[in-house]
């Protein structure tokens, strides 16, 4: 992993190529809300890069896998792509801490009903997003709509 973008999406560095390749994913699934929705953008891209900096046990950086699914990339050109940290299904785990919501793209549904028990987990939680203290009151697709 290189860089956290936002709540959502990260460059990587691919290097199983020849010469490596540098390339923007977007994941599959989810949408964190934008970095100008205070404070939940901030923490979903927080959440992220914590998840993504955490090493194994014996101190090496954890393996990072990307799996594609239907489509290949978005209209932004940016890869599509379930996210894998050492087998733990990083989309899921974002909703389910409350950084993230569920947000089906389909055809790329493989993984859509977990990511939804993960979202009703975090609801019934009330992490994150979902704290009724201070709760996401619009979709990062709303908020978009609303501040152009």
């Amino acid at each position: 992993m290189q860089r956290v973008i936002s709540g959502h999406t990260v460059d990587v560095l691919i290097s199983n190529q020849d010469p490596p390749l540098m390339a923007r994913i977007r994941m599959i699934g989810i949408e964190a809300p934008s970095w100008k929705q205070k404070p939940w953008g901030d923490q979903a891209k927080t959440c992220l890069q914590k998840m993504l900096s955490e090493t194994s046990e014996t101190g090496d950086q954890k393996s990072v896998m990307l799996e594609l699914d239907v489509e290949e990339k978005d209209r932004y050109s940016r890869w599509l792509a379930y996210v894998w940290l050492d087998g733990v299904l990083v989309n899921e785990q974002l909703v389910a801490k409350g950084c993230a919501l569920a947000s089906p793209l389909v055809p790329n549904n493989k993984y859509d009903a977990k990511i939804a028990r993960a979202q009703e987990y975090a609801r019934i939680m009330g992490y994150g997003i979902w704290n009724p203290d201070q709760p996401l009151r619009l979709t990062p697709a709303e908020f978009r709509r609303q501040n152009p």
